[in-house]
């Protein structure tokens, strides 16, 4: 996941901690609750920081730790940051590459023209391809992550760059034509941040604008108001540390953000024909609700998807639940079009990460052990449509039913707001194999006697994609995003063509693959 701050204020953007105000962040995974901690939803096995003090050459200071960001970092680890006024951070949830400290980002290397630090969110579609081209240049490669792949291909020198001066827009580019997906950047080279979104935009990156904390609310903050500017995966970090959405980086997007402000460089086109490939699975399960992509939020979207599979999958009911929480919009959604009262069957230890990205299944197995526990008032005696986002191995589903039956529910029927996942993502997803998915099992056949349901049934391809795309703001052919005044509506209309990634869902991958 990728944040990135730039800010004159004197605390830290991933703790608050006091630092000096010489202070100037650029972070780069979505922060949970204390900005870089803001989104460890995207990330919860690693988190690093890397600052520089802007200088030429710059001298950089490194922190990296296993776990969540207040696990990996304490305050007195980020005052040894204070001598830094540049800096990015990344969370890591592994989808190449093991989970170990080695892989942790951002990833630090030296070039011809000086040092570069790098964040990356994405996986590389020809990751296999890229690592000999790399180690043909003789270049080692110390770890199994393709985000050292994209470190060092940056470092490579490209045919276009003179000898003498370091042309990043140029390195930046020839990377994009030597892959084509899947991934969001952050390099930082001296006092400079690139943010980066490959050409299909698969993976999401939103800037953001960092304003006093009075006008954080209100529709008067102008140019003159700007504090800094901020880049992160998702757009709900930015009111934790005091930033209003602005606008996403375009498919292909190269921005420059510096202490002049942000520039766009220029934008990296697709193959001729081909449309964008957003990942659909954001909208589905992987974002934070209150985040906006296309200029929508992700909530409306899932509610959307709950009143299409209330009109697709009907059922006799007495209430309608949620499994917390990324379904809860879903679930509402289902019980107004289907005119049965919502109530809360379940009681979330907000302790616990989410299971779906543990990296192995005893932990997720575990995690939904110690996850729940039943609220038996609102259901005992009751038929209940139980609203789930999704479905992939089958592993979280089955004792929640299990612990809804022994807690009173007469009936327990499964709906899930998203179609069955029947392929492996290869582009960020954790969905690495057929065989781990529930849908390509023999089971799936009688999927309902499998994880103890009395019935079960699924939103449809074309269902999902009708919500997720009902709500995008239209805009004008020729219109761009850029002349629209930089202040403030929270839902920015995007200026590229609509495309989804469904390939999870389909086999349809919106690029060829290696595998």
């Amino acid at each position: 996941m990728s944040y990135a701050v730039h800010t004159q204020t004197h605390a830290c953007p991933a703790c608050f901690s006091p630092l000096p105000p010489t202070w100037k962040c650029f972070l780069t995974p979505p922060p949970p609750p204390s900005s870089l901690g803001n989104q460890t939803v995207g990330g919860q096995e690693s988190a690093g920081i890397v600052t520089s003090n802007g200088a030429s050459p710059p001298t950089y200071t490194t922190l990296k730790g296993m776990g969540l960001v207040n696990s990996a970092f304490q305050p007195e680890d980020l005052l040894k940051l204070r001598h830094g006024n540049l800096g990015i951070g990344h969370t890591r949830y592994s989808t190449t590459g093991i989970s170990e400290l080695q892989n942790c980002q951002p990833f630090v290397v030296d070039t011809l023209h000086g040092k570069i630090a790098v964040a990356h969110n994405g996986e590389l579609v020809n990751a296999a391809t890229l690592r000999k081209r790399v180690m043909r240049h003789g270049v080692g490669l110390s770890t199994s992550s393709d985000s050292e792949l994209i470190t060092q291909l940056l470092a490579l020198t490209p045919p276009m760059e003179e000898r003498d001066s370091p042309d990043w827009v140029a390195r930046i580019k020839n990377l994009m034509t030597e892959t084509p997906t899947s991934y969001s950047l952050l390099v930082m080279y001296t006092d400079v941040i690139y943010a980066v979104r490959d050409p299909y935009g698969n993976r999401p990156l939103s800037i953001g604008r960092l304003v006093p904390i009075s006008k954080l609310h209100t529709a008067g903050a102008g140019d003159r108001d700007t504090e800094g500017w901020v880049v992160s995966s998702e757009s709900c970090s930015f009111q934790s540390i005091g930033a209003r959405y602005y606008r996403e980086v375009e498919p292909g997007e190269i921005v420059q953000i510096s202490k002049h402000g942000v520039k766009t460089l220029c934008v990296v086109p697709r193959p001729e024909g081909d449309p964008p490939a957003f990942c659909i699975f954001e909208y589905v399960y992987f974002a934070r609700p209150d985040s906006i992509f296309e200029g929508q939020m992700v909530y409306s979207v899932r509610q959307r998807c709950g009143r299409q599979l209330a009109i697709e999958a009907p059922t006799d009911a007495d209430v309608v639940s949620t499994v917390p929480e990324s379904a809860t919009p879903a679930a509402l959604g289902y019980a107004q079009q289907a005119g049965l009262p919502y109530v809360e069957v379940l009681c979330k230890n907000r302790y616990v990460g989410r299971t779906f990205i543990q990296p192995n299944t005893r932990l997720r197995q575990l995690g939904v052990a110690k996850k729940f526990g039943a609220l038996t008032d609102n259901f005992a005696g009751k038929r209940v449509v139980l609203i789930d986002d999704s479905i992939v191995r089958g592993n979280t589903i089955s004792p929640i039913i299990k612990l809804l039956k022994e807690a009173g529910a007469t009936e327990v029927h499964i709906r899930v707001a998203s179609p069955p996942i029947r392929f492996p993502c290869y582009m960020g997803i954790n969905i690495p194999t057929k065989e781990e998915l529930i849908a390509n099992k023999p089971e799936f056949q009688d999927i309902a006697g499998y994880i103890g349901a009395s019935s079960v049934q699924y939103l449809s391809v074309e269902g999902l994609v009708s919500a997720v795309q009902g709500g995008i703001p239209t805009v004008e052919k020729d219109e761009r995003i850029d002349t629209d005044p930089p202040a403030l509506s929270s839902h920015r209309r995007p200026s590229w063509p609509v495309g989804h990634c469904t390939a999870c869902l389909t086999g349809k991958y919106p690029v060829e693959l290696e595998w």
